[in-house]
């Protein structure tokens, strides 16, 4: 079991706030999902959990330990992966290197992206955006992390890949907590924690199938 949190989270770009002292918990292992249309803030939380933005105020609590000022590589020592939207493959590298950087053995990636497997030589880079996403979340796999943030995971995906994909995050023995536009099909049924974000605030605290119902 493992636990991340924000207590009453402000993060401030310049002159804006972005979050007006959030507070919100994701237990593990289980799905925590952040709802919100572009500029609500949840990709800005999912940040701040990973420590890639500081706060200007509040907490940021992992299994009851406050890492408010852990860096963020430390977090990713201690077991933290982050999958951000952008730049989450190393381009100038093939995709057999992406996977040798995560662990030595990199077949239970190609078991759970099969597509990868006639890509081994390619440039990341070179890669379709859908493609990109498979890679970088085969890493995340990997990892065997504690704490999985995902930032658009299904992003460029077929609907059959982006299904198999939210199936793989859900088997994770992990902390997973997706930030998303809105709930996937695929999640409505499912036992997710969901919180919905506008204007950087939490509008919704609930489960999923509250959501939808």
């Amino acid at each position: 079991m493992t636990t991340v949190s924000l207590r009453h989270a402000r993060v401030r770009y310049g002159p804006l706030e972005a979050l007006h002292g959030i507070t919100l918990a994701a237990p593990g292992p289980g799905l925590t999902v952040l709802l919100g249309r572009n500029g609500s803030g949840r990709t800005t939380a999912l940040r701040a959990l990973a420590g890639t933005v500081p706060l200007s105020g509040g907490a940021v609590v992992w299994d009851g330990t406050d890492v408010t000022r852990v860096p963020a590589y430390e977090r990713a020592r201690r077991g933290l992966c982050l999958v951000p939207e952008r730049q989450a493959v190393f381009g100038s590298l093939t995709v057999r290197e992406n996977l040798a950087l995560a662990a030595r053995d990199h077949a239970p990636a190609l078991d759970a992206y099969p597509q990868l497997l006639p890509l081994l030589e390619r440039r990341a880079g070179t890669l379709s955006g859908g493609e990109q996403r498979m890679l970088a979340l085969s890493r995340a796999l990997l990892a065997h992390a504690r704490v999985v943030l995902v930032d658009e995971p299904a992003q460029g995906m077929s609907p059959s890949v982006a299904a198999r994909t939210y199936e793989l995050l859900g088997a994770l023995d992990a902390c997973v907590v997706l930030a998303e536009q809105r709930l996937p099909p695929v999640l409505r049924d499912r036992s997710a924690i969901v919180y919905e974000l506008r204007r950087g605030t939490v509008v919704f605290a609930g489960e999923a199938v509250e959501l939808t119902g």
